[in-house]
């Protein structure tokens, strides 16, 4: 008698790996959930593809969702996604989004305090929630006002003052703009993003932001950490196409890099988050998961160790 073999059953998905965010009290898995994946950016997710998503991803441990209203749809999502949920089994970090208005809510371009405050009131009011984790001011343009008596820092400490917001800090780019943040005293967490990764690692310069963070035991959370999916090992041209990523330098080397994986039979994503994670200073590296195949391979990325030269010698490429 002929036996039928069974197909082979994908292995379970490891638990994720989790760090303590800084002087939060919190700990966050170290692939914070990015809504902007079903926030129909990078393609049409469906509002139940995307709640069935987010309580998948919960029951994984991938628990900390950071949004915005610049994420596309997924602001309104994620609130679909959240209700009925016990607010202690998720961490929500969001942002107020300083480089364009979007909203009536924010009358001013660089956002008052009074804008901050109408537009984090009516974001609680869509997520179905009554606190953030946390609120980061988003890629203000000038950091004069944002700074300034009745600006939109401000607005975050009433609003933290208020428990509204438990944390507050900022996400944009320029180093010296999260200089002059940082030496305010009031930032607990920041987001720095495209600075760390195995296309560039400013971020880590000595003297530089990841110091000046750590000294002061400020969360980090690493965006662009696969650099829009260019550092995955998917075709590069593709990922590029998809994630609307233009450098052309940053596309050779991604190629040269994913080819490099292929040689020597290794994941390019693996290597990719898994360099982040060996830098501790680093709590947490936000993934944006348009489905339960991105998320589970996302997980299994980050919870099962390289062999140990893997990196080592991908560094030592110098691609």
């Amino acid at each position: 008698m002929r036996i039928k073999r069974k197909a082979p059953l994908m292995s379970a998905v490891p638990p994720v790996p989790r760090r303590d965010w800084g002087k939060t009290g919190l700990s966050i898995p170290v692939i914070p959930f990015g809504t902007q994946g079903f926030g129909n950016v990078f393609g049409d997710v469906a509002d139940d593809t995307a709640v069935a998503l987010v309580h998948h991803a919960i029951d994984l441990g991938v628990n900390h969702f950071d949004c915005a209203r610049c994420y596309g749809d997924s602001l309104r999502k994620l609130g679909l996604a959240l209700k009925g949920v016990h607010r202690d089994r998720v961490i929500v970090s969001a942002r107020l989004c300083l480089h364009r208005v979007l909203t009536p809510l924010q009358l001013d371009h660089a956002g008052s305090a009074e804008d901050v405050i109408r537009d984090v009131e009516d974001q609680l009011k869509l997520l179905h929630i009554d606190y953030l984790d946390a609120l980061l001011l988003h890629d203000p343009a000038d950091m004069g006002p944002v700074l300034a008596k009745g600006g939109a820092l401000e607005g975050a400490l009433r609003l933290k003052d208020r428990g509204l917001v438990r944390n507050v800090g900022f996400g944009m780019r320029p180093h010296d703009f999260h200089r002059q943040a940082l030496d305010t005293g009031a930032v607990d967490v920041l987001l720095t993003f495209s600075d760390y990764n195995l296309l560039r690692k400013s971020a880590a310069d000595p003297g530089g932001l990841l110091e000046h963070a750590a000294k002061l035991g400020v969360g980090v959370l690493n965006g662009f950490s696969i650099v829009r999916g260019i550092l995955t090992g998917a075709p590069v041209a593709e990922a590029a196409a998809r994630g609307r990523w233009t450098n052309a330098d940053d596309i050779a080397r991604a190629t040269a890099m994913r080819q490099w994986a292929i040689d020597r039979e290794v994941s390019l994503l693996d290597i990719a988050l898994q360099f982040c994670l060996a830098e501790p200073r680093i709590h947490g590296n936000p993934l944006g998961n348009q489905n339960v195949a991105e998320l589970e391979q996302n997980i299994r990325a980050v919870a099962t160790p390289l062999p140990s030269d893997i990196l080592k010698e991908f560094i030592s490429a110098n691609l």
